[in-house]
């Protein structure tokens, strides 16, 4: 009595991937933006206390300089795809209906996508006066 020559999917042979193939893709992502996430967020709550006294004018001058700029745009990527990863690992470790679990990883993508824009789009505009 043998038994099943393989344990994957069809199409998980036909591509080559197994669970730990994405898992530890996804393990690795996170791991590198939550360090990335800690000299960024330094930086970022540095220039927040930077802003605090300052009114709209000198706030937007500071907010639109080219290192502050770089500075929030790598943090606010840092953090959407952190948080992303993230969500999306607790939505697959705790939701157990194929449907629901679907439709809030495709909400959790869809709502890092959108804050991430807003947040980008409010930086560019500062920076090029857009």
């Amino acid at each position: 009595m043998a038994g099943p020559k393989h344990i994957r999917t069809p199409l998980g042979r036909v591509l080559g991937r197994g669970a730990a193939k994405s898992g530890t893709e996804h393990f690795w992502h996170q791991r590198l933006t939550a360090v990335a996430n800690v000299p960024l967020t330094i930086a970022a709550l540095g220039i927040l206390i930077a802003l605090l006294g300052r009114n709209q004018a000198a706030a937007a001058q500071i907010l639109g300089s080219p290192a502050v700029s770089i500075i929030m745009l790598l943090f606010v990527s840092s953090i959407i795809i952190h948080m992303r990863i993230g969500m999306a690992a607790i939505i697959e470790d705790y939701v157990h209906d194929e449907s629901a679990k679907l439709t809030l990883l495709m909400a959790n993508t869809f709502f890092t996508i959108a804050v991430g824009l807003a947040a980008v789009y409010g930086l560019l505009k500062l920076s090029f006066g857009l």
